[in-house]
């Protein structure tokens, strides 16, 4: 049995989320939270796989993305307040708990879950960006970084070096993205391979040249790449990022000390109980979690932990989907196997 994927809305006076489901209404919920600067359709070759093994899978659109509110200002989109939209989504549904899968930024929100509402998840599991249950800032990260790649001198916020281009440039750094969006899209939506390893990544050099694609007025034009978007993949994200812009994905940034506040306040449960898979990617050398110590806080924190490598760069879940969805389910069969229906 196929089952659609259909369109929905949960509003509320705070906000909207536009979210897209597939799979039976009253099944478990598997909450898929995307990263910058992307949509729901990034879970596309998710979604229907866990329908198909009998949850309700959920991506939505997240603050500032797609079909969901964009907010004004920058402050709007510090962790707190799109972890509340979060909750209204899951309460929108009608149920208390959900599993969520998070990537990119979208797994500092799904951490940010687990730390602040234990009692909403059933588990969670992220791509990429592992826990800093001190809060989600540069200030945090940076101190993990690997300075044999990155010396200290020549590189102080390491592979980070562009957050630090958004606070000091926020117009030009969005800008940029803005001039050529189809050209921003293919550029960023690129495969990884081992040949960067050991290597400074691209954003570490952003304030040294000027921008994120250097001093020009915005992204080379490079072929698509087929092996993580389609054409209308590559439609589809153009049209969205061209009709909000970048500064509302890139205010996920802007907002470090807002977030580090926000951790704090759960101090209580940094330590997570509940069972969370963490996916390593191989060849992703800006979250690089095999050779620096990034992971090591979330080891610390968290008692149930499975961790796995996938053989991909950054954009894990459309670049190696079958090897993502694979991980998935076999974590959820090993942990949480009484969310799954028994014939």
């Amino acid at each position: 049995m196929t089952h659609p994927i259909l369109e929905n809305v949960a509003k509320s006076t705070r906000h909207t989320s536009f979210y897209l489901s597939c799979g039976a209404a009253d099944a478990t919920p598997i909450i898929f939270v995307h990263g910058w600067p992307e949509l729901s359709i990034s879970w596309r070759h998710q979604l229907p796989v866990f329908a198909g093994l009998g949850l309700r899978a959920i991506a939505p659109d997240m603050r500032g993305y797609g079909r969901s509110s964009v907010h004004p200002n920058q402050k709007d989109y510090a962790q707190e307040h799109i972890v509340a939209d979060m909750i209204e989504l899951l309460e929108s549904l009608g149920v208390e708990k959900a599993i969520w899968v998070g990537h990119d930024w979208g797994a500092p929100v799904v951490w940010g879950l687990a730390q602040q509402h234990p009692d909403r998840c059933h588990g969670v599991a992220n791509l990429c960006v592992p826990y800093i249950p001190e809060g989600f800032s540069p200030e945090k990260i940076i101190p993990l970084a690997n300075r044999s790649i990155y010396p200290e001198a020549q590189f102080p916020a390491a592979q980070w070096d562009y957050m630090m281009f958004y606070r000091e440039n926020f117009a030009a750094a969005h800008g940029g993205f803005e001039n050529n969006v189809r050209a921003t899209v293919k550029a960023l939506f690129r495969a990884g391979g081992p040949e960067g390893k050991g290597q400074p990544a691209m954003t570490a050099f952003v304030r040294a040249n000027g921008g994120w694609f250097g001093p020009g007025p915005g992204a080379p034009e490079l072929p698509r790449d087929e092996s993580v978007l389609t054409q209308e993949d590559e439609n589809r994200y153009t049209a969205a990022l061209e009709r909000n812009g970048f500064a509302g994905p890139d205010s996920w940034y802007m907002n470090g000390e807002a977030n580090v506040d926000f951790a704090e306040r759960a101090r209580a449960t940094w330590r997570l109980t509940m069972p969370v898979l963490f996916l390593h990617a191989a060849y992703d050398y800006v979250c690089e979690t095999l050779d620096s110590r990034l992971a090591e806080p979330m080891r610390a924190h968290c008692a149930n932990l499975t961790e796995a490598t996938v053989q991909s760069g950054h954009w894990m879940a459309q670049e190696k989907p079958t090897q993502v969805n694979a991980a998935l389910a076999k974590w959820l069969a090993n942990q949480l196997p009484e969310l799954w229906p028994i014939a």
